[in-house]
């Protein structure tokens, strides 16, 4: 069971990144810009964070790819909307450059009008989908494909905001930064919201 210790610290002292070491060049137009402050560094944590696992804390619309010396990169994230962000833990179970995506029944079954032109043959990878340049696929023991995933996007309004189907967004630049460190295997904590959250805060 999560609890609030096991909660990443942040909002401390920030290290400088080396150059070039967030910003990945692909063949994708980066020219997303986020706020200084939501652009990617390294931040302290909680000591004994093993390295190499993704913490996402909805609370702070933040990731953390953990270093193992008491340190992660944060990166500034979307997350589900109120009902459909599932904390948990998870694993990543596949990667993918520039995915495909299809649109889950529920989807459909909840915003038809949105969904529904794309429920048959969903939409071919490409900086107009709507999973972006990178996608990591969470999966959990006995489920299998949970069909939530961390991916791209190319709407950076949507950054610190609940909006989102269940899956954690990141913009495209910063997803495709993120997929070159992680491997198939790694541990995901997607942590609760508490009761002061509250969407775009």
């Amino acid at each position: 069971m999560l609890t609030r210790r096991h909660l990443l610290a942040t909002g401390l002292a920030t290290f400088g990144l080396a150059a070039g070491g967030v910003r990945a060049q692909d063949e994708l137009a980066l020219s997303q810009v986020l706020a200084p402050e939501l652009q990617p560094r390294f931040v302290p944590i909680q000591p004994g964070i093993p390295a190499g696992q993704i913490h996402v804390d909805p609370n702070r619309f933040a990731l953390y790819w953990t270093q193992g010396d008491g340190t992660a990169l944060r990166y500034a994230v979307g997350i589900g909307r109120p009902g459909l962000y599932e904390p948990g833990v998870y694993t990543i179970g596949a990667r993918k450059e520039w995915p495909s995506w299809k649109p889950t029944p529920d989807m459909v079954e909840r915003e038809p009008e949105l969904y529904g032109p794309y429920a048959e043959e969903g939409m071919p990878g490409g900086p107009d989908n709507p999973l972006g340049a990178r996608a990591l696929y969470l999966f959990e023991p006995g489920r299998g494909d949970t069909f939530m995933r961390i991916h791209g996007t190319n709407a950076p309004r949507t950054i610190q905001a609940a909006v989102s189907n269940g899956c954690t967004r990141l913009i495209n630049a910063d997803i495709i930064d993120l997929y070159a460190r992680v491997p198939v295997g790694t541990m995901v904590v997607l942590y609760p919201r508490s009761s002061l959250f509250t969407a775009g805060a």
